[in-house]
Parts: C-alpha cells; structure tokens; sequence
C-alpha cells in the first residue's frame, strides 16, 4: 500500500506494523543523503537505494544517513529488513501525527522530535516530524521535506577538528537534537515581539484584527504546547536510558538540551497566561468603547426627551389652548428648547457625563 492518508484514523482496520505513509505530501523528490565520517576522512554522496549503505556496515566510520521526504515507503521498509528494526518502528517512522517520544531496544534507539520554525511572509508556524534511529555506527534521520535544518551541522562536519568528528552516534544525535530545539528559541523570540505589539494595540486602539491575532497566538500556544512538553519526558528518559550506545559523558550533553526545553516551556505557560489577560483585556476595552458610545446617545437622548414633551402637548389638536393665539407663541417655544438643552448640557458637563 503505498498511498498516503492524511489521518491516523484512516488506518483503521490494517494490521499492527503496516507501512502507510500519513501526513502531508509534500511536493518534493525523495533524496537520501550519506555522509561518512571519522577523525580524518568525511564523505558526501547521494544514493537512490538502501543496499548501497550495506558496505558501509563493514567500515570503521560513523554514517549519518538524510532521508528527505517520506512518501516512498519502500525505502523505510528497506531499511527495517537490513538493518533489523522492528516493524511498529517503522510504522511510527511514516506516521508524521506522533508525539516526540523515545523507546529503548537492544540494538538501536528510536526517537521522535518536532522541528519548529516560522514561515517567512508571515506569522505561521510550522511543524516538522524528525525521526531518529541510533545504532552502534549509524544514524539515520527522518524528515518529512528537504530543507536546510542541518545546513550548520554539515558545516561544522567539514572541519576536522570538531568534536562531531571524533566523537560517537551518540554525539551526533545530542547536536541533531539541540540543532532542532535551538530553533525553539527563535520561535520564542518571535512571540515576545508579537505579544509585545498586540500589547500596544490593546492600550491604543483594539481592533477586530487585533482579536484575530490573540486568538491565533492562542492556538498556535496549543500546538507548542502539545510539541514541546513531551520533550521533558523524552530527554529524562534519555538520561536514565542504560544502553551502551549513549555513553555516560554523552549524557550531559543531553541533559543541556533538557534545560532549554524547561525554558522554552515555562515561556509557553507564561505566554499562555498573558493571552488569556490580554482576551480579558479585549473584551473590557470593547465593553468600555461600547459604554462611551451607549453615555453619548443616552445624553442625548436626555436632551430631546423633554423637548419632545413640549411638542407633544402642543400637537395635540385642542381648541382651547391660549398659546396657540399669542403672536410670539412661536419664537418664546423656541427659546424654552434652546434653553432646555443649554441647561440640560451644562449639567451633563459639570457632572462628568460628557
């Protein structure tokens, strides 16, 4: 079955293990990226097959293998069957819909992380499933599009004195991992300042197009919420994990990233709290605005009350109504409804009501 589902749901009923890409199709060609390295020697090529990882099995080197894009499922079935990865792994590998977990086995470590980042024409995050299996002299990397997310790590490779160099797989996922989560901490940024704006319009002139931008903060929050928080569990677990393929010293490294994930998750829950102040803050400066309009018409209203008094009773058709037959009878109604309104607004404004 080589189509792709758009929801987890829909694939209801297929046995345990089945291989179904579900996420979204992204318009690219699917590239694998090799990258062989030890202390003295690194390689770049491009292969269209997993058999021709095979002979690198055999070296003494470190292989970082890129997969961009996961619509071939045969690729990911290919690795399963030479490199012996149990079949729900890879089945969690081309279900994009996961929370960043972490899972143990004897031979190799699976995890799961969210790469964030922001669009460039405007505000709107996006998500990225990044997949990593960590074996004795492998690491493979799962991404769902081609993009230049390891752009820096492939630069640091180049130099031979780099730590990435001489170093272990474990090394090499622990600077993938906080290559991603780094990326955290612009997406922070970002918030600040937007917050920060919405702030400033909330104070001067709140719109209907500053409700729209709070509510959007406010589930873009959700999302982040729901990517970054299980970092905590994954990272601690990685801490405890006793698999000889993350060495002790290793371990620390790990436990850096975990410091920036509280961090960027204690400024999820603050941001999260300034929004639902600032929804407060929306509907009192609406229901102040709306409060100021209804004062105005109801002075006004005030006015024209007894004003409209006296033309009621004197458009009722009596004939008996001496008024009626005075010469100035006109002009001194006129001046009483001059009058009334001067008095009535003069009071208003001594009162504060205008």
């Amino acid at each position: 079955m080589s189509e792709s589902l758009s929801y987890a749901s829909e694939k209801s009923g297929l046995p345990p293990g089945s291989l179904v890409h579900v996420g979204e199709v992204h318009e690219y060609e699917q590239k694998i990226t090799v990258i062989d390295y030890n202390k003295s020697s690194l390689n770049r090529r491009t292969i269209k097959t997993i058999e021709e990882l095979l002979p690198y099995k055999t070296t003494d080197t470190i292989t970082w293998v890129i997969i961009d894009g996961l619509k071939d499922v045969s690729i990911i079935d290919a690795i399963g069957q030479h490199f012996d990865i149990h079949g729900l792994v890879l089945e969690d590998i081309l279900n994009t819909h996961q929370r960043p977990k972490f899972e143990e086995f004897d031979d190799y470590l699976y995890i799961v992380i969210k790469a964030i980042s922001l669009a460039a024409d405007k505000f709107n995050v996006e998500y990225e499933q990044v997949s990593l299996l960590l074996l004795n002299k492998f690491v493979f990397t799962f991404k769902e599009k081609p993009d230049a997310l390891f752009e820096p790590l492939l630069t640091r490779l180049n130099n031979d004195k780099s730590h990435l160099r001489n170093l272990g797989t474990d090394y090499l996922a622990y600077v993938i991992m906080d290559s991603i989560v780094d990326e955290y901490f612009s997406l922070q940024d970002t918030f600040d300042e937007l917050i920060e704006t919405v702030e400033d319009e909330l104070l001067t002139d709140p719109s209907a197009q500053t409700l729209n931008t709070i509510q959007k903060i406010k589930r873009e929050l959700i999302f982040l919420r729901r990517s970054v928080s299980p970092m905590r569990e994954l990272l601690a677990s990685i801490q405890r994990c006793e698999s000889p393929l993350i060495k002790d010293k290793t371990k620390r490294y790990f436990g850096d990233i975990y410091d920036h994930v509280i961090r960027v998750t204690e400024a999820m829950e603050s941001y999260r709290d300034l929004i639902s102040g600032m929804l407060d803050i929306y509907l009192s400066s609406v229901s102040n605005k709306m409060n100021e309009t209804m004062k105005v018409l109801t002075v006004f209203a005030s006015i024209f009350i007894p004003l409209t008094f006296i033309a009621g009773v004197y458009g009722m058709n009596f004939e008996y109504m001496p008024e009626l037959k005075w010469r100035w009878g006109y002009p001194a109604l006129w001046m009483i409804f001059i009058g009334v309104s001067v008095f009535l607004l003069r009071f208003f404004k001594k009162k504060d009501w205008l």
